[in-house]
């Protein structure tokens, strides 16, 4: 009988995932959960959650060679994937392939929550490049802007190149 190594089992509570303040236009908070970044067994993806604040949105972006799985679970938005708009609520599922554009807009006056998956891993750099250490339960700080090298962050974590990277290092979106 063969025998096989286990993986490793991560279970991560309400809370308990590092955490960042994200800059406009997002603003809300990212909280990771699984990557390599929280233990070194864990390869091949990271997941976790992202809040979009009341009249927030992710900026249009795009992956190189990484896939994008999106599920929301509190309040309602909609997504635009290669320029078509999809309205989300909780149970909503979106999966972006590479190189499909996407965008997430929070249109309402309440917190739009998804969880996130990248394969292979990798966001979570960007968030933590990008973003400010957050405290579950702290007040959320005034908007801040993106980091002036944004465009340089972007390309070393797993954006892919639009073609507009000046406009990208100006626009101080997320």
């Amino acid at each position: 009988m063969a025998t096989t190594t286990k993986g490793a089992t991560i279970v991560v509570q309400p809370g308990e995932g590092r955490s960042f303040w994200q800059p406009v236009p997002a603003n809300g908070y990212a909280e990771l959960h699984v990557s390599k970044a929280c233990d070194p067994r864990i390869d091949g993806f990271s997941s976790g959650i992202q809040v979009i604040a009341p009249g927030g949105y992710i900026r249009e972006h795009q992956h190189g060679v990484e896939q994008e799985l999106l599920f929301f679970f509190e309040g309602s938005g909609k997504v635009l994937v290669d320029g078509v708009e999809h309205r989300v609520r909780p149970g909503t599922t979106v999966y972006a392939g590479p190189g499909n554009a996407h965008k997430i807009i929070n249109d309402t006056d309440r917190d739009l929550k998804m969880m996130w998956v990248l394969m292979p891993g990798g966001l979570e750099e960007f968030f933590q490049a990008i973003g400010r250490e957050r405290v579950p339960g702290e007040p959320a700080p005034a908007p801040f802007p993106r980091p002036a090298n944004v465009a340089e962050i972007e390309a070393r974590t797993v954006f892919a190149n639009s073609g507009d990277a000046d406009k990208k290092a100006t626009d101080h979106e997320q």
